[in-house]
């Protein structure tokens, strides 16, 4: 099917060519609704969206006309042949690929518009699932009468209800297969049913349909007189939608950002995400907690008397007080919790691993903040409901996790706003998005953990020992001169009266990483740790130096950031592997080219070479003296 850009039309709507205008305004005021269509491979929703949109008569005129004509030409007549084609250009468009990605359609009734996202059937699509029903107000999820409930209607379903969808059509297709069987139908609503109390979906509505025939679609099936329920398309023409629900809780608004056209005026403009305000209602700004109340409702046909959830506004405040972007407008009396470590849910949708320690950036509502997952919980089988014990979580694996946060985040549990307790988490290195997820609640210890001030601070700390506190991160394979080149550097910095103290990474698996592997988990953590470490040892005013393989960009730069500007000196220690293997000081390349040695970098696991170290030393062309010359120059140069 050729794609459009001009907006679909009802090719028997008279009004059209009568009065234009009219016609519009008849559609700006209907509500629009947002469905999914989901389920297994070939379950048929490709096939059920071209009947609603054929039965609907929301197609292109052009669509139409091209329908038509390729009636003429093969001879046949009547609606089947142009629904059959229609439906052909759908599979078309699935079999280039496109549906591996989630497509949407637009099409409209006398009562309704509506979008629909059509879903990817396969598993290791489901990241693509999850992002059309990130939107939805309703979902659909088909089940082919003939298969009845498979693994991946348990998985989608689960993730529909996770994601909080609470209007739910159990759409059993293909019934003109099963002979419009009752007992069928109701042997796989049965079956469904038993899955759904598993996982706490509340209810679904079933229907026995054929999409390829149009049966309990747009008009009820002579061929099932047994099913006395509504149809799909006037379920879909009656379902609430998300807005509107939303309309009765406390008032809630995310500050996109700052509208300042001119010196007299300053307003702070996003959605709202759940309530209702009106000019003179108190409001609280968090994190901050300040107060004030709303001055005027600013939109750009003019000021309102009441905004609502769903409604992009601008507000102005009666006092001047600090609000920006990222911050949460509510209620006063009824204020949002706000934390920095959350039980979450999260689905991964990342070739790469989830690995517990690693910083990501995590976006919720209009901020975004540093993240780490400082304890996965359990992976959760789809099939059984069963909580699996699990350090990390791979591509479509869904979780349950703690997280913590680097600043306070104002938020609601996930099921009570998505909009304050859904997230997404960015890699940082490559800005791609790895997972999506859903905050459950505040830890109680994070209400309970409050920073003590004290008198001597590590400017006082280091003023003493007249340095500047400082890490001196040396990083390179195993076998580089690491360990070899920092304890040269701290004997001689020592002999000129430097306070140091050099923490290598074998020493340090002796305690405090003495249960630690070398999984990428375990070397993220092994990092994150030392970083602690060595930032609580600058706060005492120490020179350290670090000497670990330390491979991901990521937990480098995650330490990096803990420090001031310019407290953090990166050394390379750039040793190419052949050279580092002849060494073999230890024997253990020997042993990991054997296999003996599992996850060893360099030969099984890999090494992230700094792409902006401080310095590089070469130990092909410098001696360990020259290259701990070298080092403690830099460390000098920067006071």
């Amino acid at each position: 099917m050729t794609a459009h850009t001009q907006d679909p039309v009802y090719v028997t709507d008279a009004l059209i060519s009568q009065d234009i205008d009219a016609y519009l305004l008849k559609h700006q005021h209907k509500t629009m609704l947002r469905f999914i269509t989901c389920g297994s491979v070939d379950d048929g929703k490709s096939t059920l969206i071209g009947r609603l949109l054929y039965d609907s008569k929301m197609i292109f005129e052009d669509q139409l006309a091209s329908l038509e004509a390729d009636s003429k030409v093969s001879g046949t007549q009547g609606g089947e042949i142009d629904f059959a084609l229609l439906v052909d250009g759908l599979a078309a468009e699935r079999e280039q690929g496109i549906t591996i990605d989630v497509a949407y359609r637009f099409f409209a009734t006398d009562k309704r518009k509506f979008i629909v996202a059509d879903t990817p059937g396969h598993e290791q699509y489901t990241r693509n699932m999850v992002t059309g029903a990130s939107t939805a107000d309703l979902a659909v999820i088909l089940i082919d009468a003939r298969q009845g409930v498979l693994t991946q209607t348990r998985r989608h379903s689960y993730l529909v209800n996770l994601l909080g969808i609470k209007n739910i059509v159990l759409a059993v297709n293909k019934m003109d297969l099963v002979d419009y069987s009752a007992e069928r139908f109701y042997e796989i609503v049965s079956d469904y049913s038993h899955f759904a109390k598993q996982i706490g979906m509340d209810s679904f509505l079933p229907i026995p349909i054929s999409g390829l025939k149009g049966d309990n679609i747009v008009s009820r099936s002579p061929e099932m007189p047994w099913y006395q329920g509504p149809t799909l398309l006037g379920h879909l023409e009656e379902a609430p939608v998300s807005d509107t629900a939303m309309q009765d809780a406390p008032f809630r608004m995310a500050v996109q950002w700052v509208n300042r056209p001119h010196l007299d005026f300053r307003g702070f403009a996003g959605q709202i995400s759940a309530g209702a305000v009106h000019p003179g209602d108190p409001v609280r700004v968090l994190p901050s907690g300040k107060t004030t109340t709303v001055k005027s409702i600013v939109t750009f046909d003019g000021d309102l008397h009441q905004a609502v959830a769903g409604q992009s506004v601008t507000l102005t405040f009666a006092d001047e007080i600090d609000c920006s972007r990222g911050d949460v407008i509510v209620r006063a009396d009824a204020p949002c919790e706000v934390a920095d470590q959350f039980e979450a849910t999260l689905v991964w949708m990342a070739e790469q691993e989830m690995l517990p320690g690693r910083p990501y950036l995590l976006k919720i509502g209009t901020q975004t903040v540093s993240a780490t997952i400082t304890e996965p919980k359990y992976e959760v089988n789809v099939n059984t409901m069963e909580h699996l014990a699990s350090r990390t979580l791979g591509l479509n694996a869904i979780g349950v996790v703690n997280i913590s946060t680097d600043r306070p985040v104002p938020f609601e549990a996930y099921a009570d706003n998505p909009d304050l307790g859904g997230f997404i988490l960015i890699d940082r290195m490559t800005n791609a998005t790895i997972a999506a997820g859903m905050l459950h609640f505040a830890l109680r210890r994070s209400q309970n953990i409050h920073w003590q001030s004290t008198d001597i601070n590590r400017d006082a700390h280091a003023a003493q020992k007249n340095q500047r506190a400082k890490v001196v991160w040396f990083t390179g394979l195993s076998g580089s001169g690491k360990s070899t080149i920092a304890n040269i550097v701290e004997r001689k910095l020592h002999a000129m009266g430097k306070h140091t103290f050099l923490l290598d990474g074998d020493n340090v698996r002796h305690g405090l990483n003495r249960d630690l592997g070398f999984t990428d988990a375990d070397r993220v953590e092994n990092v994150r740790r030392v970083g602690e470490v060595a930032k609580l040892m600058t706060d005492a005013g120490l020179i350290v130096l670090t000497a670990f393989i330390s491979p991901f960009r990521s937990e480098r730069r995650m330490v990096r950031d803990m420090m001031a500007a310019g407290e953090f000196l990166e050394v390379y220690v750039d040793t190419p592997l052949d050279v580092a293997e002849a060494r073999d000081v230890k024997g253990l390349y020997k042993k990991a080219r054997s296999g003996q040695l599992k996850n060893f970098t360099g030969i099984d696991s890999p090494y992230e070479a700094p792409e902006q170290a401080e310095l590089v030393v070469n130990t092909v062309a410098l001696t360990a003296e020259e290259a701990a010359d070298r080092v403690i120059a830099a460390i000098l140069s920067q006071g």
